[in-house]
């Protein structure tokens, strides 16, 4: 006895049949990638196979498929060991790394000769101090400390002068006096 089925059922089994040819299609695409080596990827499968890749997501089977197979190394009949996804992507790290080391040496670098560059200028355009600046400086502090002693020299003269005119003043009061 052949039951009818409603519209609502026809509909749904409608929806599973076309899923269920989708993901055929999704399977041959990976299969025949496999086997041939293309690129892998969630885009590129769902364009070829002819499915949105919401589908791919939707379907956490299929997805974890594509995964595993684009991070397997393709086939390379005939040409030694073949290099993974995990390998080039641990290159690849290597090497941004080693990149940002050598642009913060580079940046380094760039700032010294910069600073000796501009130490030189200033030097040989006249704006800079000379070059024999430690034997100015030891010059400079010589010339302060005679400058000091000709100072306490001229203190002690002037109060001798002044004793030897107050002396004076008082000869000169008594000689008047008499």
């Amino acid at each position: 006895m052949t039951t009818k089925l409603s519209a609502g059922e026809r509909l749904a089994q409608g929806r599973r049949d076309d899923s269920a040819r989708r993901r055929e299609r999704v399977l041959k695409v990976i299969n025949q990638l496999a086997r041939d080596g293309g690129t892998v990827s969630v885009s590129a499968i769902a364009r070829s196979a002819g499915v949105d890749r919401s589908f791919l997501y939707r379907h956490p089977d299929l997805l974890a498929h594509v995964h595993a197979l684009a991070s397997e190394p393709p086939p390379t009949p005939g040409k030694g060991p073949a290099v993974s996804r995990a390998s080039l992507q641990a290159d690849l790290l290597a090497a941004n790394a080693r990149s940002t080391r050598l642009a913060e040496q580079v940046r380094q670098l760039e700032q010294r000769l910069s600073e000796v560059l501009g130490e030189q200028v200033w030097r040989t355009s006249g704006v800079g101090p000379p070059s024999d600046i430690d034997r100015l400086q030891a010059r400079i502090t010589e010339l302060e400390q005679q400058n000091l002693d000709l100072n306490l020299q001229l203190g002690e003269k002037e109060e001798e002068l002044s004793a030897a005119r107050a002396a004076n003043r008082e000869l000169t009061k008594t000689i008047n006096q008499e």
